[in-house]
């Protein structure tokens, strides 16, 4: 049987390739699907072009490339319950990238196996490996495949510098060569305090001079007063050691300032003997950096809030593993895939997409994104609690490592492996879909809505109307200055027990989004010159999905980024029609067009250059500098500090009132007449007209689909200038809430809640359970689809 199976295998030799260091070799996952070694059929790898194939790919990929020859990896995983001890539940011990929850604990038992062969396609004739009397260059290939590294891992690397897990540290440069001072000073074995504030927590010996100085502050505000941090920059002396984790061992958490990370001193115990500290008399009586990141993630006091009931499995109810803090993209791509305008473009629609794949199916967006629609909706990848079973099958979790590679490819932040803003993420993924949906179905339609802005100009009364498109609603939470107060003491302290969290109504952020705004430096065309004017903003158009951006992350008065700890009451049902386009008051005048270009103002070079190297983009720079009027930097920073969520902070820089204005709707002479011959008044026809910006064919459409508002008075209607809009009523229902669970964006854990066939269900990482208890006052996201 090897026999004939070896000798048809002759007639495919020229097609088999030896892998070289160019060559990507996808020997962990399908390219199409989340097919792995682990899965059931196993993985089937090309010795062509050595791409990763599930069994549900490989025959296809042989029909469109006659590749015929696969080497196929099947592992087995058993999990075996562990005997040593009853105790609890397995206690997390540290942080780990790349699993679950970003939590490591303690190890399984768990027994691998793993059968290699040769496939021959179309019959899928198998030749056990190893086999002697294989081709040699059958041999090579395979070999090759097996040392190579593998594509999906090389493709991590190249955005982040390996795998973190809180504890890995590379030896300081400085440590081999440290200069210490001989200035007698000698460090008793406790009571140490700072000696800037008297802290007695959180302090650092620098291990130059033997200073004893307080830490900067955390992520939650706690900590110290950063009197270690800035006697390294007035001194410029490198390592401090943090008093209290140190061992007897000679480790503990020494950190280099101007390598900026925490490092290893191989030489820690020779620098600590320098200042008289012998290491046998010290005990370890501090949380060391990575346990104190371990605590603020675990013991966030919002978690209470939340509840996980019973695990559910099947069609659209499989979750996602953690990739490293990717909780963040986990929940936005369970949200978006919720909605039928995505479900529709890369779900029903995968098979055409695979069809048309390129040459490396793994870096095409539209492909990545058909992959991850079908892993999450199938319900292929759906995995049931075998948890109480003693020996179990390890089923692989849908992990989108391909597609967190395309999506983060090239980003600052989207490509690393720390925790990242959802919200930000949500609008960076929408902006790819658009750019991948030239020329077909855009599902990014179901959220775009039209912002108007009014402009009455402080000389002269007249008004402006420019128009804007977005796909998200950003509200303000409005907080008294006692309240806002209260909420930023807080977080520098998140164990008093006197804090009452502020709760805002809905109805209070839609007032604060309606609030009139005054605008300094506004350029008014009617008398040619600088004057302020009052700003109001409307929407225009109400869109078939509503997504609500509460605005919780700011700086406290230090600077240090939190988040405002507060409820908010999100209704199930909500009616925004107060937010509805501007009603045009009789006889308003509107300012004239320009009638000639608009000079540009000039603004501090200086002031720019400098927040630019502060990290803020140059068109935030550019408004900063204009609005300030050249007060200089730390005016503009300010500035910046107080406008860091406006949504259209980082847009390209226009002078207030030099914006174009909207013209009015001149509908196609043409087109009226064909409608108007169908029998619907001039009125009707010009509504569909300009809802479908002049496009006959499909103001016809428009007209049989929006047969309600055909008669509405026409300052109801949203005008439109070249770009369409979906629009109907303001009543909307919420079926989507993303929550972050942490003291600011940078740490922390995002979860979904998803409303499935009148049933809440979580969606935690991996974890997906129906759910009784949804936080909807905590939420950071939120997701309306109208009724």
């Amino acid at each position: 049987m090897i026999e004939s199976a070896i000798v048809g295998l002759t007639q495919h030799l020229p097609r088999i390739r030896i892998p070289t260091s160019s060559d990507k070799v996808y020997k962990d996952e399908c390219v199409y699907s989340f097919d792995t070694p682990d899965s059931e059929t196993g993985l089937y790898v090309c010795l062509h072009t050595f791409l990763g194939l599930g069994k549900d790919f490989v025959l296809r990929h042989y029909k469109r490339t006659g590749s015929a020859v696969y080497l196929h990896l099947l592992r087995d995983r058993i999990e075996k319950e562990n005997k040593q001890g009853d105790g609890p539940e397995r206690k997390v011990t540290k942080l780990a990238i790349g699993i679950e929850g970003g939590f490591e604990p303690d190890k399984k038992d768990i027994v691998t196996t793993e059968t290699l062969s040769i496939v021959i396609l179309p019959e899928f004739i198998s030749i056990p490996w190893p086999c002697d009397k294989l081709p040699q260059v059958v041999v090579q290939s395979v070999e090759g495949i097996l040392a190579a590294s593998s594509a999906l891992k090389m493709a991590e690397l190249e955005s982040v510098a390996g795998t973190w897990d809180g504890e890995v540290r590379s030896v300081s440069r400085h440590a081999a060569d440290l200069l210490q001072i001989d200035n007698g000073v000698k460090i008793p074995p406790n009571g140490w305090k700072c000696e800037e504030c008297e802290l007695d927590s959180n302090l650092w010996l620098n291990l130059t001079d033997g200073k004893i100085l307080c830490g900067r502050r955390f992520f939650d505000g706690t900590g110290g007063n950063e009197h270690a941090l800035q006697h390294y920059k007035k001194t410029g002396y490198p390592l401090a050691v943090k008093l209290g984790t140190i061992t007897k061992e000679g480790k503990g958490d020494v950190y280099s300032y101007e390598e900026d990370d925490m490092v290893e001193d191989p030489l820690l115990i020779q620098h600590l003997a320098h200042f008289g500290i012998n290491i046998m008399n010290l005990e370890k009586t501090e949380k060391s950096m990575a346990e104190l990141e371990l605590a603020l993630n675990t013991n966030y006091k919002e978690w209470s809030g939340t509840e996980d009931g019973k695990s559910v499995s099947g069609p659209g109810l499989t979750g996602l593993a953690n990739m490293g803090n990717s909780c963040y993209l986990n929940s936005v791509v369970q949200i978006i895939f919720s909605i039928p305008d995505f479900t529709k473009k890369y779900f029903e629609n995968a098979d055409s997409i695979f069809d048309n794949a390129p040459v490396d199916p793994a870096v095409d967006f539209n492909v990545q994104m058909a992959k991850l629609a079908t892993g999450l909706i199938s319900g292929k990848y759906a995995r049931p609690d075998n948890s109480d079973q003693p020996e179990r099958k390890i089923i692989p979790p849908v992990t989108p490592v391909m597609f967190k590679n395309v999506i983060g490819k090239g980003h600052p932040d989207f490509s690393t492996k720390n925790q990242q803003d959802a919200h930000e993420f949500f609008l960076h993924l929408l902006t790819f879909v658009q750019r991948n949906s030239r020329g077909s179905l855009d599902p990014t339609e179901c959220f775009k809505l039209q912002v108007e802005d009014r402009f009455e100009c402080g000389a002269t009364g007249k008004a402006k109307y420019t128009r804007r498109t977005e796909y998200c609603l950003p509200l303000s939470i409005p907080l008294s200055q006692e309240q806002l107060a209260a909420v930023k003491a807080q977080s520098m302290n998140k164990d008093s027990k006197d804090f009452s969290r502020p709760h805002i109504d809905l109805n209070a952020c839609l007032s604060a989004f309606l609030q009139t705004e005054l605008v300094e430096q506004f350029y008014s065309t009617a008398i040619q010159d600088k004057t302020t004017a009052k700003k109001t903003t409307r929407l225009a158009t109400f869109p078939d999905y509503l997504m609500i951006h509460l605005k919780k992350f700011c700086l406290n008065d230090n600077w240090i980024p939190i988040k405002l700890d507060v409820s908010v009451d999100m209704p199930s049902e909500v009616d925004f029609k107060m937010l509805g386009r501007h009603q045009r008051p009789p006889g308003e005048e509107l300012l004239p067009e320009p009638t000639g270009p608009i000079a540009p103002p000039v603004l501090d070079q200086g002031v720019i250059n400098g927040l630019v190297e502060q990290g803020f983009p140059i068109e935030a720079a550019k408004k900063a500098a204009y609005f300030t009027k050249g007060g200089g930097i730390e005016m503009a920073v300010n500035w910046l500090m107080e406008h860091i969520a406006d949504q259209d902070l980082n847009d390209p820089f226009v002078v207030p009132g030099a914006e174009p204005v909207v013209k009015e709707f001149i509908p196609d002479e043409e087109g009226l007449m064909m409608l108007t011959s169908m029998g619907f008044t001039r009125a009707q026809a010009t509504k569909a007209l300009k809802a479908t910006g002049n496009n006959v064919e499909r103001a016809g459409d428009w007209i049989f689909s929006h047969a309600d508002e055909l008669d509405k008075a026409d300052d109801e209607q949203p005008p439109v200038a070249g770009e369409t809009f979906r629009d109907g009523n303001s009543t909307y229902k919420l079926i989507g809430v993303i929550s972050h669970m942490g003291p600011s964006s940078m740490v922390g854990h995002y979860i979904c809640h998803i409303l499935k066939d009148g049933q809440w269900v979580v969606f935690n990482d991996e974890k997906v359970a129906f759910s009784e208890n949804i936080p909807k006052n905590l939420g950071y996201l939120y997701l309306y689809q109208r009724v």
